[in-house]
């Protein structure tokens, strides 16, 4: 039983299912209100500001963030593959050759460096072709043609939330060490982007996926990846701080995003849009008694959430997919509002990739 749910452990499959999905509906709600400043959300949507589906009049879309997320599970789908197969792969450049591939499919080109990597399923998909606003690390650290490490980066100066964004499948494999988690992680993030802050909250954003997909309640995981952030050998500072300063202020409850921006940032960059994501998780935090209407606990908890780390003046749909990801790694599938996934755009190819994944991990078809 879960402590906070009051409810069964969801399966490692509801758990993936839940983590994508709910990683793409937040990125999708937070993507209508991406450039407005919270003035503007309330002057569009009213006073509480974007709570869901109903307001959108031309259908929703997901960005980038949920586009790269699936290109990260190909590539782990891919390595585990060949693991599986008994031959050994390098995990990051199965990462390397999926992102190559999505830079593809974003009229871009890698230079004549870079290797040609063959199709796979999720290539086909159109929908996965269309330009979101991809962020401007994210593109030319690829369009290098350059294999970035940790020892040899590329973008050495970025720090933008391009990392932490896609990073989520990390904490999805079964069965490998937190260590583990943490280094596949940061490795896949210096394939773009940089500066330590970077690729340090890309590794504490898996490693807190892993935590809540093994099991940990979302208290205990956060409070145990902000140490785990504090203790990095040349951590970079913001990290922790940002981090420390999101479980104060989830204490304090909910804030007006005025000061949700003053205490923890916009979100554009790595550190703080995991920050803002972790505090409207743990923010929003129901008790039992919290539970009315036609909605369970974790519903509501997710829709609260999702509102909470979309509306304010900042990267709303990178923070809104992080929050989704974390909610739904915790809760799996049951916590999903039924009417936010009628209004989702293909979900048929997010749990395309979410079934290739468990098949992969667990065996099952």
């Amino acid at each position: 039983m879960s402590i906070e749910t009051g409810v069964s452990a969801p399966t490692l499959k509801s758990r993936i299912h839940g983590c994508l999905l709910g990683g793409a509906l937040g990125d999708s709600l937070g993507y209508e209100v991406e450039f407005d400043a919270i003035d503007v959300i309330r002057r569009r949507f009213g006073p509480d500001g974007l709570t869901g589906f109903a307001a959108f009049s031309g259908g929703s879309h997901f960005s980038d963030d949920t586009q790269l997320t699936l290109y990260t599970v190909d590539g782990l789908v891919e390595a585990l593959e060949w693991a599986n197969s008994g031959v050994g792969a390098d995990v990051n450049a199965c990462l390397w050759l999926a992102y190559l591939r999505w830079l593809s499919t974003q009229g871009e080109a890698a230079g004549p460096s870079a290797p040609t990597p063959q199709a796979r399923w999720i290539d086909g998909n159109t929908v996965l072709h269309q330009r979101r606003h991809p962020g401007k690390a994210c593109i030319s650290g690829l369009a290098t043609g350059e294999m970035g490490t940790s020892v040899r980066p590329v973008n050495p100066a970025s720090k933008g939330c391009g990392t932490v964004m896609r990073s989520a499948p990390f904490g999805l494999i079964p069965h490998i060490t937190p260590d583990a988690v943490y280094k596949l992680s940061a490795d896949a993030a210096s394939l773009t982007h940089g500066h330590p802050s970077a690729r340090q909250s890309a590794g504490i954003f898996s490693l807190l996926i892993h935590r809540l997909a093994s099991g940990e309640g979302l208290r205990e995981a956060a409070a145990g990846v902000t140490a785990h952030a504090a203790n990095i050998t040349d951590v970079a500072p913001e990290l922790p701080e940002r981090l420390q300063a999101a479980l104060a202020l989830a204490d304090k409850g909910v804030v007006p995003p005025e000061e949700l921006v003053r205490t923890l940032g916009e979100g554009w960059v790595a550190e703080e849009a995991l920050a803002v994501a972790l505090y409207a998780v743990l923010a929003t935090l129901p008790d039992d008694s919290a539970a009315t209407g036609p909605d369970t606990l974790p519903v509501q908890h997710f829709r609260a959430a999702v509102a909470l780390a979309v509306n304010h003046s900042g990267d709303s749909d990178s923070t809104g997919s992080v929050a989704g990801n974390i909610l739904g790694a915790h809760y799996g599938e049951d916590c999903l509002p039924g009417d936010w996934l009628k209004a989702l755009e293909a979900p048929e190819v997010i749990r395309g990739m979410a079934d290739q994944l468990v098949g992969v991990t667990t065996g099952e078809g």
